[in-house]
């Protein structure tokens, strides 16, 4: 269980978030959504243990984050980040293995290699593996650091495990940001796993999350089912956007259309 109690960052004099108060459990995808400068990606790595909050506690499976051993945490929990700066030649393989560097921090084994390229295979980035990261695309460099995440909590553990996504849809097309989040539902689906992303695009989160919490000016507007967030009040509210509620006819999930003349 992840637990987020009156938690808040400040960097310097900017307060990036504050008064942030939720919990999520394995089993439950939970999309983060907001406006640009909302305080998103801060929140990842404050939930990732990257950042420390200036304040409040952020706990996993019971226990404070920074109280973690960093090797184990590795084990449980895998983060993809929005950016991922890769300064040599590496093939799409070898940065898949290195989410498998804290299940053996020494010479990849063979059922590493068998794990990297099954994660590969749920990407669908195959065809990718001995090609140098570099000269990939940005759609296929997130494909690969999402096989990445994937290896890196591959197995179930002593405990449930967690995957945090920052962004995972934005540089793919139409098709793979559905392949993406499909598999995201799949992994919480698992039980033990509790997946967290951010995705901008509404109607998108609204087809695979079962809660979506709504981020503005670095608070928590609203953290609540799907049928209760996409509705034209709340997203006005984050988004300053005038729109109607419509369900998809493939499934009757709500779905969010601006209005023409907002």
């Amino acid at each position: 269980m992840l637990k987020v109690i009156n938690t808040g960052l400040n960097i310097g004099n900017k307060t990036l978030l504050q008064g942030i108060n939720f919990t999520i459990v394995p089993g439950e995808l939970v999309a983060i959504c907001g406006p640009n400068g909302a305080g998103k990606s801060s929140l990842i790595r404050l939930l990732s243990g990257e950042l420390k909050p200036t304040h409040g506690k952020v706990s996993w499976d019971n226990q404070r984050l920074s109280d973690w051993n960093l090797l184990k945490l590795a084990r449980q929990r895998a983060l993809m980040q929005q950016h991922a700066e890769v300064g040599f030649a590496y093939t799409a393989l070898e940065i898949i293995l290195l989410g498998r560097h804290p299940h053996h921090q020494g010479a990849n084994r063979p059922q590493d290699y068998q794990i990297a390229m099954a994660a590969m295979q749920e990407v669908d980035a195959t065809h990718l593996a001995e090609q140098v990261y570099t000269t990939l695309s940005g759609g296929e460099q997130a494909r690969v650091q999402m096989a990445r995440v994937l290896a890196q909590i591959w197995e179930p553990g002593d405990g449930p495990r967690l995957m945090l996504l920052d962004e995972p849809t934005a540089a793919l097309d139409p098709r793979q940001q559905h392949r993406i989040l499909n598999i995201a539902r799949k992994w919480a689906n698992k039980g033990d796993v509790a997946v967290i992303a951010i995705v901008h695009d509404l109607n998108l989160a609204a087809q695979y999350a079962d809660r979506i919490a709504l981020l503005r000016d670095g608070r928590l507007q609203a953290i609540d089912r799907v049928e209760a967030i996409m509705t034209p009040a709340m997203v006005e509210a984050c988004f300053d956007l005038p729109c109607l509620l419509l369900n998809h006819p493939d499934g009757g999930t709500p779905m969010i259309a601006a209005r023409r003349h907002h």
